[in-house]
């Protein structure tokens, strides 16, 4: 499993159409592409949506990514992120 950084941002049309069962939805749709939410925040400033999640490849982000936005109509900007950790042992050697 690999990390994925999601940020999305409304449009006028998905504000419409926020509740907990669009919500609900979207955590399904992840889990059908393999993923599961580490976590996930609402947020103030340049982007409204904030999700932590580990998906099986690249390949799944993408898809999860494009399926997310034409469910709920939020753009998303998809990001792999590694853990500190992970980094240093990457960079050890440079």
């Amino acid at each position: 499993m690999s990390t994925f950084i999601m940020l999305g941002s409304y449009s006028q049309d998905s504000i419409k159409e926020m509740s907990a069962d669009r919500t609900d939805r979207a955590m399904a749709l992840i889990d059908k592409f393999g993923g599961k939410v580490k976590a996930g925040y609402a947020m103030l400033g340049e982007y409204d949506l904030a999700l932590i999640v580990d998906l099986p490849d690249t390949e799944q982000a993408m898809k999860t990514s494009v399926a997310l936005s034409k469910l709920l109509g939020v753009g998303f900007t998809t990001s792999p992120a590694v853990s500190f950790e992970t980094f240093d042992k990457l960079t050890e050697d440079l």
